[in-house]
């Protein structure tokens, strides 16, 4: 394997040699399922007294907590037994669950005071779903040029409780824009180089796992953490409580401003193309392709490097077979959902990841016109505008290799045949 641990900031290595008390105290709270919710409830003005009081305060008659907080325990399990984290990555992970469990039950309680927000229509939502690296980022920045699509940002779908102010500048003051902006860029300053593969923040557009996370249903858990027990129940369970609460938070998102034409993203919704259609009928998905062997590189190193953050033993052998057989699966299944008609073809649009690099804004276009949107004046001006604004090598440049899959090429490529014919992708090289 060619990945190799990026350096560490000096804070960072005196944080995790526990030199630092306050910190070092935090990490060692335990993360255990009673003390999370209670802790969580707590930070709510609530009490847990029993059982029946998690299912009141976490759940709804349509969203009961119970399946939620079984994937919950299990996930508690991995991270305990097989995630070996180091303290930041400790203190960094208690963070985001604390925050989990606070604002689902925010989004309950939302939802009780208020169950008419669940007559919000989410009208024909554009769903950027091709695999990661292909390209989705720059597809994604670019819809989010145009002014009559909503592109929801890092800061709503980490706290989308109460809904933000539709006022321009109310939105933009939201006290919780520097909340989300803590927890988003925390681990690009524990790793350095991470900045130059993916870049967070809290008015950056986000993507849809955050919202599917507080079902506890999320690949937000597998790329951060080295969890494969939970990855293995992950991959097997029925997604639609994932897809239900991503629908509530839209809704949520939505009171107050009327109409709304979301423009969404995620390489998940790929491996679950029949779930979003069953949520969204009317939905529409544009589909980026490119050299599997190459985005699977890429994918490799981008999760070593959040692992790295969380865990001093990070095996990326390990991540690389993992997502390759991920990958090898869900492509199979989209040739066989394309094959045989499963999907609303109409629906959907494929573009290259190599039509990105050579021409984005006349690819974007050709999106637009093939699934019957209307191009904004100014739209051209307006993409170059927001691709000068943030070039792919800001913050440097992500290298990466083949080699990172560490097995025999030509076998790869054999797996994924079926795939580039059906689709016309092109091998690198």
């Amino acid at each position: 394997m060619t990945w190799t641990e990026p350096e560490r900031p000096e804070w960072v290595r005196v944080v995790n040699a526990g030199q630092i008390l306050p910190i070092a105290e935090e990490a060692g709270l335990p993360l255990t399922l009673d003390a999370l919710l209670g802790e969580a409830t707590a930070r709510q003005g609530h009490a847990l007294r029993s059982l029946s009081d998690i299912e009141a305060v976490f759940g709804h008659d349509q969203f009961p907590a119970s399946p939620a907080i079984e994937r919950l325990k299990q996930f508690l399990w991995a991270i305990d037994q097989e995630a070996n984290l180091h303290i930041m990555g400790r203190v960094m992970a208690r963070r985001f669950l604390l925050r989990l469990l606070e604002v689902r039950l925010q989004i309950m309680a939302y939802l009780r005071a208020d169950p008419d927000v669940q007559s919000e229509q989410i009208d024909a939502p554009l769903f950027v779903a091709g695999a990661p690296r292909t390209g989705t980022t720059i597809l994604h920045k670019l819809l989010a040029s145009d002014p009559r699509h909503r592109v929801p940002e890092g800061w709503e779908l980490l706290r989308p409780v109460p809904p933000p102010s539709p006022a321009p500048a109310l939105f933009a003051a939201d006290p919780r824009i520097e909340l989300a902006n803590r927890e988003l860029i925390g681990p690009q300053t524990v790793v350095q180089g991470l900045l130059s593969i993916h870049e967070y923040g809290a008015r950056r557009p986000k993507e849809c796992l955050s919202a599917q996370s507080f079902a506890f249903q999320s690949e937000e858990f597998t790329a951060r953490f080295a969890v494969p027990s939970f990855e293995a129940l992950l991959n097997s369970s029925d997604m639609r409580d994932a897809y239900q609460m991503h629908r509530l938070v839209l809704q949520i998102l939505q009171r107050g401003h009327g109409s709304t034409s979301w423009v969404l993203k995620s390489p998940v919704h790929l491996h679950q193309l029949p779930i979003l259609f069953e949520t969204y009928p009317d939905a529409q998905v544009a589909l980026t392709h490119r050299d599997p062997l190459t985005l699977l590189a890429s994918l490799t190193s981008l999760i070593a490097n959040l692992r790295w953050s969380h865990s001093d033993t990070v095996d990326p052998a390990a991540i690389a077979r993992e997502h390759l057989e991920r990958y090898a699966r869900s492509f199979e299944r989209l040739v066989d959902w394309d094959a045989m008609g499963e999907l609303p073809t109409g629906q959907i649009h494929h573009s290259h990841f190599a039509d990105f690099l050579s021409a984005p804004v006349e690819t974007t276009s050709a999106l637009y016109e093939a699934l019957g949107r209307q191009l904004p004046p100014n739209a051209a001006e307006n993409m170059r505008v927001a691709l000068d604004a943030s070039p792919a090598d800001q913050h440097g440049t992500h290298r990466y290799s083949h080699e990172e899959l560490g097995e025999d090429e030509e076998a790869l490529r054999k797996r994924f045949a079926r795939y580039q014919t059906r689709f016309g992708v092109p091998s690198d090289g």
